[in-house]
């Protein structure tokens, strides 16, 4: 501690017959010591204890093959930088200090957001709840594990194996999807209604079927396409903005950058990448379950209240605005009546009304028909000049949505917007 200039500090280091290594492990470990020594056994001081175990400053394993998620509790309550404190327990030999039966085996070395999702999915079942997880491309360690993900070269549902890496693989969804599976998609498939039902108890078997697909189609199949390296669009099309802010992405930048070179806490990152991708499945999937589900039935009943609306049957009323889009387009196919619907009305949070455009597809925002032109970009007593409807508020330069300040005025608009050519 007294030697402060660099230059005798390193002739001090080249003087001695130790390596450096070794200086600084014994360093650590004396700095340790010293710790655990100056603290009592009290309450805090052991959080304390654990908070500095967990720190990348001291690392418990030199060879990370190992998490022991204990206690079944939900990867997205985990922190990014306490793990051990969260009940992450760190071993480089998984057979001999696993905690509990089983075992869940995937690959060591970069991780990707697939197997990730698979290990969280997995002890989200019954059967591996607090199942520990091991990291390791040595088949003789795969072999002794209860399921294996993302690795191993083989797909065989009933030995609980999950690869998709092997030739000739072109597992998906169901008929309806085109998108080779990887290791989220094959424990998705085979456990997802199980993992669906525990977030939903107590609701029908037709509702947690409905959420399980919707979940598929809006955040799994998405991580299948990327770890496949399916692009979201024709080669042809040039994209107009980078996207760089993906699950896939935030999971992926959790892995040393090439500059860190082989780090010590790779066991701590793939916790914190369960903790990611687990927490952002529950947070879309009770979504689905709380909001989306919901807002099924007030669509169904504006859709077959149209004529009280309008005599068009072109324009719908909404009591309150709700995920609407998905399941108009659901509905409307259903009843034979795809593309029918052109506006919806709706109250916003201030108790004014808007109008807004049905688009072509739940994802587009090219409108069935748009606002007319002569509108776009309007406000206040402007746009009711231009419309001749009182309390016009505004219509947005795009067309798709306007708003006014009763319902009967944004009726009004829908219905001229309907006649308009």
């Amino acid at each position: 501690p007294g030697v402060r200039d660099r230059q005798s500090r390193q002739n001090l280091l080249s003087s001695t017959q130790l390596p450096v290594g070794a200086l600084v492990k014994t360093a650590a470990r004396v700095r340790v010591a010293a710790f655990v020594v100056s603290l009592s056994l009290t309450s805090a001081s052991s959080t304390a204890l654990r908070s500095a175990f967990s720190s990348a400053r001291f690392p418990l394993t030199s060879r990370p093959s190992l998490l022991l998620l204990r206690g079944g509790s939900p990867a997205s309550s985990l922190t990014q930088a306490s793990s051990t404190s969260r009940g992450i327990s760190m071993s480089s030999d998984g057979a001999k200090k696993a905690r509990t039966g089983k075992r869940i085996g995937t690959h060591s070395g970069t991780f990707h957001c697939d197997e990730a999702l698979a290990c969280f999915l997995l002890r989200r079942t019954k059967e591996f709840e607090g199942a520990s997880v091991t990291r390791s491309r040595d088949p003789a360690v795969l072999e002794t594990m209860d399921a294996v993900v993302d690795v191993g070269g083989t797909y065989e549902p009933e030995k609980m194996r999950f690869d998709h890496h092997q030739k000739g693989f072109e597992e998906t969804f169901d008929a309806k999807h085109m998108t080779k599976l990887s290791s989220a998609g094959l424990v998705y498939k085979h456990f997802g209604i199980e993992v669906i039902s525990g977030l939903m108890p107590g609701q029908s078997d037709d509702a947690v079927k409905l959420i399980y697909h919707k979940v598929y189609d809006n955040v799994i199949e998405e991580l299948d396409a990327v770890d496949n390296g399916v692009s979201c669009y024709p080669t042809d099309v040039v994209p107009k903005y980078k996207v760089s802010s993906t699950l896939p992405q935030r999971v992926g930048m959790l892995n040393p950058s090439w500059v860190e070179g082989s780090v010590a806490d790779m066991d701590d990152r793939f916790a914190r990448a369960i903790a990611l991708a687990g927490g952002e499945f529950v947070d879309h999937a009770n979504y689905y379950i709380k909001a989306w589900l919901p807002a099924r039935d007030m669509v169904e009943n504006a859709v077959s209240s149209r004529d009280k609306v309008d005599a068009s049957g072109k324009i719908l009323k909404f009591e309150s605005g709700c995920p609407w889009k998905e399941h108009l387009f659901d509905i409307e196919k259903e009843a034979g009546i795809l593309g029918n619907t052109l506006y919806v009305l709706f109250p916003d949070e201030a108790g004014k009304w808007r109008i807004q455009c049905v688009p072509e597809r739940p994802d587009s925002f090219v409108c069935r028909k748009a606002l007319p032109e002569p509108w776009r970009a309007l406000r206040d007593q402007v746009l009711s000049d231009a419309t001749g409807v009182p309390g016009g508020i505004f219509v947005h330069a795009g067309g798709f949505i306007g708003g006014c300040e009763t319902y009967e005025g944004a009726l009004k608009m829908a219905q001229k917007s309907v006649e308009a050519a």
